[in-house]
């Protein structure tokens, strides 16, 4: 038991500030929607195909190398367009573009998310998250069995009485019991989300084969005289009681337009429900209906609406926020605690007087 506990302290030390990031920066974007405070933030979604195709027009228009956009949802009644290189804007349902940004910097909600997934480092820090999500997996797990011992001392604050090491330590513990099932959720989802592989070998026993749609590659490219509202009238036929959620350019030539539907079996806000349309033609090249797939794929997609609240309304956004809280809290005091009783209790050699000669 000595050695686990020194294990769980000496880990914490290390990396409870990266936790703490974590929580806090997953706390914000939880509640994204209620501070993008931009016109039409708040107008209710408009999802006839001819305003959709309007708006990737507009999105046409105000830069070139337009990449994607994220059509206007429940969440933000504004559409996010983003382009080839970083930049992006914000365009009212009605066409007007009321936000422009050329990199990730001028946006709080783009840097926030690259911090929480990536910690602001790419691919590498995507992995670092990952590991993280197993560290408080385990972090979780060995603080639940330290916390056995002293169960009957424990009294739930979300602050510690005192700024002592011994009062740290207790706050510690007994908030992260009272914490630790949502924080097992939110460390196991959000590893899950990183390392797909794990959840593969996972779920190996109710995965079954999935044929990927052939999609041609010789398609005559995106042009001005290309039909966006009648590309987007034919997608919607592909899932007539869908909604459209985002449509994606080709991402290299011939290829076709995709475009993300949301049925209403799925949880992820904008869907898995794919349909590949020709740019010069607007012919459904392929679809990808998930209702089809296996009781793998149907467990996969639930991992990011968990994570991120996306379902379950506001008592599960407050519940995740909390979790979020938690997290922070444990990780920054662990790691200032830790360092500090490191750095103001130097080791003191007791010398012993010598006895006078008789």
């Amino acid at each position: 038991m000595k050695a686990l506990s020194l294990l769980h302290r000496w880990t914490g030390g290390i990396v409870g500030l990266l936790l703490a990031v974590i929580g806090l920066s997953g706390t914000a974007l939880l509640w994204e929607d209620s501070w993008i405070l931009l016109e039409g933030a708040d107008d209710a979604p408009i999802s006839s195909p001819a305003d959709l195709g309007a708006a990737v027009e507009v999105a046409m228009q105000a830069a070139p190398g337009l990449s994607r956009i994220t059509f206007a949802g429940e969440d933000i009644g504004l559409h996010q367009a983003v382009y080839s290189d970083g930049s992006g804007a914000y365009i009212t349902q009605d066409g007007t573009v009321v936000e422009r940004w050329s990199g990730m910097w001028e946006r709080p909600e783009l840097w926030l998310f690259d911090l929480h997934h990536y910690l602001l480092l790419g691919d590498n820090g995507k992995t670092i998250t990952g590991i993280l999500g197993i560290v408080m997996l385990v972090f979780t797990i060995t603080g639940l069995i330290l916390w056995w011992r002293t169960r009957k001392t424990f009294r739930f604050r979300l602050w510690p009485a005192r700024y002592t090491a011994s009062a740290i330590i207790r706050h510690h513990r007994d908030l992260g019991v009272v914490a630790s099932p949502l924080l097992l959720v939110a460390a196991a989802t959000g590893t899950l989300i990183v390392f797909p592989e794990i959840s593969s070998f996972l779920l190996a026993p109710v995965s079954g084969e999935r044929a990927k749609p052939d999609l041609p590659s010789d398609l005559a490219p995106v042009a001005e005289t290309t039909d966006w509202a009648r590309v987007m009238a034919n997608a919607q036929a592909a899932y007539p009681e869908a909604a459209a959620r985002r449509l994606m350019m080709p991402a290299a030539p011939g290829e076709p337009i995709a475009i993300r539907f949301r049925q209403g079996f799925e949880w992820t806000p904008n869907g898995r429900s794919y349909v590949w349309v020709v740019p010069d033609t607007a012919a459904v090249a392929a679809k990808d209906d998930p209702s089809g797939r296996d009781m793998a794929s149907a467990i996969t997609e639930k991992y990011y609406p968990i994570h991120a609240a996306k379902v379950g309304g506001l008592l599960w956004r407050l519940v995740m926020t909390f979790a979020g809280f938690a997290l922070a809290v444990l990780g920054s005091l662990a790691t200032w605690s830790f360092w500090r009783g490191k750095v103001s209790s130097p080791s003191v050699r007791v010398v012993q007087p010598r006895r006078a000669a008789s």
